[in-house]
């Protein structure tokens, strides 16, 4: 399957270099993918390949991410930096010491007012319950932030954001989808399981946004730097999670293009997609990532995964120039 030069393998067999295409092999036979037309390369279930197959997809560019049988994300291939600067490398780590609040703030800051953006369609349409978490989002959370002196009071609030957003579903989605708490690892129900999906997803698309800038993906501002993650895609992430992930499900389960009976493993108690079900959210992912809307400050029309490389940009800027960092927000486009 092919969304804009992304490509998702969903069964087991092997990938291979076949002249300067990509190979994948299985029971079915042998499908071909143009090396030129691919800059992502996803898969969802058990793959073989060897290092032969890693140096061509590297001189070619391609960011491979990897899954293992259970939907679990594995990590990501990562093709050797072709934009490093150690001036700009130096920066960002001053920039972490010295502006690592205000950064960490703005994040937050940004989530709560896309979460906003995208629950106010709901009270619009005769959600009123969402009203008090509306208003603590508009008037609480700025407070909340603007007297927060450590990082971990900033995540505190963001944690309550998340929490409170979190137990406002059962206003407006089905019975089926709502749940008690957040579960990651593994999830434990279905809307967990969509949550982790898509988050993972965004996570992977924001590794291979930020591969085309010069930044470093392990120096990090909201959440800490630490070994084993790119943590800076965390944070570029975080905005979009509103506006791309859970709208996705949103509007899947609204629709009932997401049913629990039908998309999910039975076998695993409902709380992990089948391939099917991944099929249906990859669609629907891909798509509102590659919606085109015309950019209110930009005067021009932008996808939001073109929004993703533009947070880093403005990053750059703030890590540069000392311009304030202010991550997307949906208002933005409206």
């Amino acid at each position: 399957m092919a969304k804009n030069h992304t490509r998702y393998i969903f069964s087991m067999g092997e990938l291979s270099r076949k002249d300067n295409s990509i190979a994948f092999r299985n029971e079915k036979g042998n499908f071909y993918l143009p090396i030129e037309e691919t800059r992502e390369l996803y898969c969802l279930n058990e793959v073989s390949f060897n290092t032969k197959f890693l140096d061509f997809i590297a001189k070619a560019g391609i960011t491979l991410h990897i899954f293992n049988y259970h939907g679990n994300y594995s990590g990501t291939f990562y093709p050797k930096a072709y934009l490093v600067s150690g001036d700009l490398n130096v920066k960002q780590a001053l920039c972490f010491v010295n502006e690592r609040l205000s950064i960490a703030r703005n994040i937050v800051s940004a989530i709560a007012q896309n979460i906003h953006e995208v629950l106010y369609h709901y009270y619009r349409h005769d959600k009123k319950e969402l009203k008090l978490y509306l208003d603590w989002l508009k008037n609480d959370v700025p407070s909340l932030l603007h007297v927060t002196m450590k990082v971990e009071q900033i995540l505190f609030v963001e944690g309550q954001i998340w929490s409170r957003f979190y137990d406002s579903f059962k206003y407006f989605l089905p019975e089926d989808f709502v749940m008690n708490k957040r579960v990651k690892r593994p999830p434990d129900n279905p809307m967990n399981a969509l949550i982790s999906f898509g988050n993972t997803l965004l996570y992977t698309k924001t590794i291979a946004s930020i591969y085309h800038t010069h930044l470093n993906q392990s120096i990090s501002f909201l959440h800490s730097p630490r070994e084993g993650r790119f943590s800076l895609s965390l944070d570029l992430s975080e905005a979009f999670k509103p506006v791309i992930v859970f709208k996705t499900i949103f509007d899947l389960v609204g629709r009932k293009k997401l049913q629990v009976l039908k998309h999910f493993d039975k076998n695993l108690n409902y709380a992990l997609l089948n391939e099917e079900g991944k099929k249906i959210f990859i669609d629907a992912f891909e798509e509102r990532m590659n919606e085109t809307f015309l950019h209110v400050k930009l005067k021009r029309k932008v996808t939001y995964k073109h929004c993703l490389k533009l947070d880093g940009y403005k990053l750059i800027k703030t890590i540069v120039e000392g311009r304030e960092f202010t991550p997307f927000l949906l208002k933005e486009k409206m």
